[in-house]
């Protein structure tokens, strides 16, 4: 008894379980006539039901595209998905941004994108092309002359193992810009976006007072 039931198991899970080879047989569809019949969305139809394979779809590949940064013209060639840290790392070697946590956490890869801070991690590159691009390497004039507020961050021992230095100027920069007599208040809100690890948030006040004294 106990066979004989087993055996009506097995006939009935093969009769539900038909390949997609046995599929194609039964209704007498070859690949060629498939093709010849997609105008009227059987091909489609197969493929969302799982009898044909989907295809995978690919988005468009690399292309050339040109940033100003620092009040230079610069091409790269770069995919969609590129982000603005990656172009400027990888293809500009501009590598005075740093990625830290690379999802808009830490603030050190803060540059200023068309006169705002932005997070460049997080910034597609195809959204900076043709806008005016800052980095902390656009600061200083030369070797010799540096900017104001990184004299400033010197001379007040304002960075200390210096991964955070480049996004904590460019959030101090962007302040002084558009509030050339900041608060402290000011200030505290500025870096607020900018993790320092070795904690020197005291000497950068003091820094960015300096700077707004002169």
């Amino acid at each position: 008894m106990g066979n004989e039931v087993d055996q009506k198991k097995k006939r009935s899970k093969s009769d539900a379980t038909i390949s997609r080879r046995d599929f194609l047989k039964s209704v007498g569809v070859s690949s060629v006539s498939l093709a010849a019949l997609d105008g009227e969305g059987l091909v489609g139809k197969l493929k969302y039901a799982g009898v044909l394979p989907q295809e995978r779809i690919l988005g468009p590949g690399r292309f050339q595209a040109r940033f100003q940064v620092n009040g230079k013209e610069w091409i790269a060639e770069i995919e969609p998905r590129t982000t603005l840290v990656e172009v400027l790392r990888d293809h500009l070697h501009l590598t005075g941004t740093k990625i830290g946590c690379n999802r808009g956490s830490c603030g050190a890869c803060t540059i200023i994108l068309n006169g705002r801070i932005v997070n460049s991690c997080l910034t597609l590159a195809v959204d900076a092309v043709g806008l005016p691009i800052q980095t902390i390497e656009g600061l200083a004039e030369s070797t010799d002359q540096l900017h104001p507020l990184q004299k400033a961050f010197i001379e007040n021992d304002a960075m200390q193992c210096g991964f955070c230095t480049s996004g904590m100027i460019m959030s101090c920069l962007d302040l002084l810009n558009h509030n050339p007599t900041p608060a402290d208040q000011d200030i505290r809100l500025a870096v607020s976006g900018n993790l320092c690890r070795c904690a020197t948030y005291p000497n950068v006040f003091r820094a960015v007072n300096r700077v707004a004294k002169k």
